[in-house]
């Protein structure tokens, strides 16, 4: 036979080649089918669920590429007759705990199956009766052994356990590695580089540190941090009783008051910014500093981790001067739920093992299961995990009680007043502890 053309074959050739290739495809579809039919699997709830559609009752989706709804849209591929969908409310962290107590206290158009609840918010609903306790016989896992220990904590209340940690939180302080800025800060060093910055007019820059300052929660956030930064504390003791040390705590504000005139260290702006605004400042090239929650790393580097934007290299994130607020989101079973069952089956898949891996990878919120801070390809991919993970273990919680959000409402009315050169009442602690056991402080009240 004589040798054929390289480049050619024989027919021979093209039947062996042609067998070969129809061996390879059908076994990648068999493995694909068998890997689609597999997480399909893992997706699905377990057998007794009660049919019927659920709703989600939850904030904004601030992940990236809107990774909670790609999660929804795998558990209705494998859930047919529990198909879930969200309800957004786009309002600040107030109005929406006042929404979602709305509607869990009256009858609306549509029921309401899981609640995506603030991490304070959880004693709340569980005292006005609005939540239903996990079923903990049926979960797959045990808790204690699967999810990080506080943000677990979080999720109960009373000795019960009312929710599963969807993502946890812990803030971080961005800084600008371009200006040839590096860790480890302290406030005095934030405020001396913040100083020689402002000093030497570094092109673009207005003042040293941004924050949230507005009024909301995340002013509360931020007070508790500073007073944290600077020694202080604030504890409430088994009967509810509020003790802090007004006079540390005033020091500390004074630290977040920006300067009346001239360069500032503390951005002016800060007391009018969210968490969006103030990275649009940092971004911007506005500030050096940045106090804020983890998922702004992703914004501000890109999502890719193989693939970071430009910006990156600009950016640097490392621990906060003392410890963070521990923040994040709990899923709860709304107690009005017709499908008890089949809404806690998909908070067990929404806090589960994969999904906290896509929610962090993919979306840059912080895992809630300790097996994704550990996961080494993870940790090659994204450096700041364990810098993260190390905020997350040092965070403090804030007050654990069904008045929580009036709590915050006052104490930030009067963390307002320093800010803006007055003074703390002499009866503070009487007054926080008043908030605290839901009771509006008699005389001049902070708004």
């Amino acid at each position: 036979m004589p040798p054929t053309r390289r480049g050619r074959s024989t027919p021979g050739a093209d039947r062996r080649n042609w067998w070969r290739a129809f061996g390879v495809g059908l076994l990648s579809g068999v493995l694909v089918a068998t890997l689609g039919a597999l997480l399909l699997w893992k997706v699905a709830g377990p057998k007794g669920l009660e049919p019927g559609d659920l709703v989600i009752l939850t904030g904004r989706d601030d992940s990236e590429g809107q990774q909670r709804q790609a999660l929804l849209k795998l558990w209705n591929a494998a859930n047919p007759h529990n198909q879930a969908r969200m309800i957004s409310l786009n309002e600040a962290a107030d109005a929406q705990y006042a929404e979602m107590i709305n509607r869990g206290e009256h009858e609306k158009e549509e029921d309401i199956d899981v609640f995506n609840l603030d991490v304070t918010w959880t004693a709340a609903f569980a005292e006005k009766d609005l939540l239903r306790p996990i079923d903990e016989p049926r979960l797959a896992e045990r808790p204690d052994e699967t999810f990080l220990a506080k943000p677990l904590r979080t999720c109960r209340y009373q000795g019960r356990l009312w929710a599963l940690p969807f993502n946890t939180d812990a803030g971080l302080l961005y800084y600008r590695r371009d200006l040839g800025l590096a860790p480890p800060f302290d406030w005095p060093k934030i405020e001396v580089e913040s100083a020689r910055l402002l000093r030497e007019r570094t092109a673009g820059l207005r003042a040293g540190f941004t924050s949230q300052l507005d009024n909301y929660e995340g002013l509360t956030v931020n007070a508790l941090e500073a007073l944290w930064a600077h020694g202080g504390d604030l504890r409430v003791d088994d009967r509810g009783t509020v003790s802090v040390d007004a006079k540390r705590l005033a020091d500390a504000l004074r630290s977040l008051t920006p300067s009346t005139g001239g360069a500032s260290v503390v951005s002016p702006g800060a007391l009018n910014q969210n968490e969006d605004q103030s990275r649009e400042a940092f971004a911007a090239g506005e500030v050096a500093f940045m106090r804020n929650w983890p998922v702004a790393y992703r914004k501000l580097t890109g999502g890719d981790a193989s693939a970071p934007s430009p910006a990156a290299a600009r950016v640097g994130v490392t621990a906060l001067p003392g410890p963070s607020v521990l923040g994040g989101q709990n899923l709860a079973v709304a107690r009005q739920s017709r499908q008890p069952r089949a809404a806690q089956a998909l908070i067990e898949y929404l806090t589960g093992e994969e999904s906290q891996r896509t929610l962090f990878e993919k979306g840059g919120f912080a895992a809630t299961r300790a097996v994704v801070y550990t996961d080494a390809v993870i940790k090659e991919n994204y450096p700041y995990l364990p810098l993260l993970q190390g905020a997350v273990d040092r965070a403090r919680l804030r007050p654990v009680s069904p008045h929580y959000v009036n709590f915050s409402r006052v104490l930030r009315g009067y963390v307002r007043e320093v800010i803006e050169g007055r003074t703390l009442p002499a009866d503070l602690e009487a007054r926080l502890t008043e908030a605290l056991r839901g009771v509006t402080p008699t005389g001049p009240a902070p708004d």
